[in-house]
């Protein structure tokens, strides 16, 4: 562990590794966009990949949540500090809302983990204040709102970063991000949380049977019935994901029994990646619990960031990086594997929403900007050395200011990928995506005989 004098010494020498003005910098391409967007599809479901494509297809937010590959190929390609922290990954407005804690209440945090790893502090930065300069442009703000939103989350990073720097750790680890109820845009996306509850699932989710059991309602392209050996390898990892819980979690498990299971398409970025639904049923019929199995591929950054501490099993490794970054987390979040695959187990939607880019336009963009500065800033500050990255940034504001001509130049090449994709679609992306899956599935096949 650093002193604080030393910790301080070791911020300012990375400027020499890398000027607080670099933070700027975009690094040349020498990649196809669209053949890294391929590749992040190569062991994927293949009649997933046209909801994928159809989703990312909607605006250049909307393919930014699903390329992550592409910007993770981009920073890795680009110049960083060593000021390590464990990344969110994917931070982006619509990954950051509400949740519910162990207790019940409703809090705000960083809730989708799924590309997270230890790495450096700016690549997050990075991806959160493009996602700010794009969902202005989607929700119809001009340049200078867009920036002054995207410049108001950076000042306010960094704020809270030297905030932390100075409070004890302990005190960082419990902080909490708390705005008022009264706040239209929260209370939505708050009444919203409350309303995601297991019983609220099994009214949209589960129906009724001759037994009066429940099980699992098809509904085309969004959940289907899972039977035969794909179910019983389903049921079969519970055992390990048990074996993942704290001892006084496994007993809040032991009290339910599996009674079905589907196959359920969520997200943009996820949508391909296997994601199964298993309803549980506790003592009586209204007591329900839904837990989400869901597919772990190994984190976008691992090729540009080696992190020595990335356990064997990917879900693992989300849990790992959850705990590292929440406050609290859901106290049923495990891991197990299926068919050679890794997996996060956690409750399905429990107490949790986040709010549209399309609901952010003016003052509720530089607002919400705010929260999530926080949001991240903690998540940093948890699990890196706040001292170091605070020395860093410094007052002056430099690294704010180079953070925002990032962002600016970022979004417009998303805007760009995304035409470049638009028109790809057009001239049978699908298709190719489609034959390269097919085709890399066989050959695993035949080296796997």
């Amino acid at each position: 562990m650093l002193t604080h004098k030393q910790a301080e010494e070791h911020g300012l020498a990375q400027r020499n590794r890398l000027k607080r003005a670099a933070l700027a910098d975009l690094a040349p391409r020498h990649f196809d966009p669209l053949d890294v967007l391929r590749a992040a599809c190569q062991d994927h479901v293949a009649k997933l990949l046209p909801v994928k494509f159809e989703r990312m297809s909607v605006s250049p937010f909307a393919f930014f949540r699903g390329a992550v590959e592409i910007m993770a190929t981009d920073l890795g390609a680009g110049a960083r500090t060593s000021l390590e922290v464990q990344l969110c990954g994917d931070a982006h407005l619509k990954n950051f809302g509400f949740f519910a804690t162990p207790a019940s209440d409703v809090i705000l945090d960083i809730n989708d983990f799924d590309q997270t790893q230890r790495g450096p502090w700016e690549w997050d930065v990075k991806r959160c204040a493009t996602s700010i300069v794009l969902a202005g442009r989607v929700a119809g703000d001009g340049e200078s709102g867009c920036k002054e939103a995207t410049h108001l989350f950076l000042e306010e990073y960094s704020r809270w970063i030297r905030q932390f720097a100075e409070t004890p750790a302990l005190d960082v680890a419990r902080h909490r991000a708390w705005r008022s109820k009264r706040d239209p845009m929260i209370r939505g996306a708050l009444k919203e949380a409350e309303r995601s509850t297991p019983l609220s699932n099994l009214k949209k989710l589960a129906q009724r049977t001759a037994g009066h059991n429940y099980r699992l309602a098809s509904k085309p392209g969004l959940i289907w019935e899972v039977t035969g050996a794909e179910k019983k390898s389903v049921l079969a990892a519970l055992p390990e994901y048990r074996d993942s819980l704290s001892p006084d979690h496994q007993l809040i498990f032991d009290r339910y029994q599996p009674v079905d299971v589907g196959f359920k398409v969520v997200g943009t970025g996820s949508v391909g990646t296997r994601d199964y639904v298993v309803l549980f049923i506790g003592r009586h019929p209204h007591d329900p619990l839904f837990l989400q199995i869901k597919e772990e591929p190994p984190s976008a950054y691992e090729s540009y960031y080696k992190d020595s501490g990335t356990p064997k099993n990917q879900g693992q490794r989300v849990v790992q990086g959850q705990r590292a970054m929440q406050v609290l987390s859901d106290f049923l979040l495990g891991w197990c594997s299926i068919a050679g695959r890794d997996y996060l187990v956690r409750q399905l939607n429990d107490h949790k929403s986040s709010i549209e880019p399309e609901e952010l336009g003016g003052r509720r963009l530089a607002e919400y900007s705010r929260v999530c500065a926080e949001l991240l800033a903690k998540g940093h500050a948890r699990s890196g050395e706040p001292v170091a990255l605070a020395s860093y940034l410094g007052r002056s504001g430099k690294a704010e200011r180079a953070l925002l001509r990032f962002a600016v130049k970022y979004a417009d090449q998303t805007e760009a990928d995304f035409q470049t994709f638009r028109k790809a679609l057009k001239h049978g992306f699908v298709e190719q995506a489609e034959k390269a899956l097919r085709g890399s599935l066989a050959h695993g096949a035949a080296v796997a005989r």
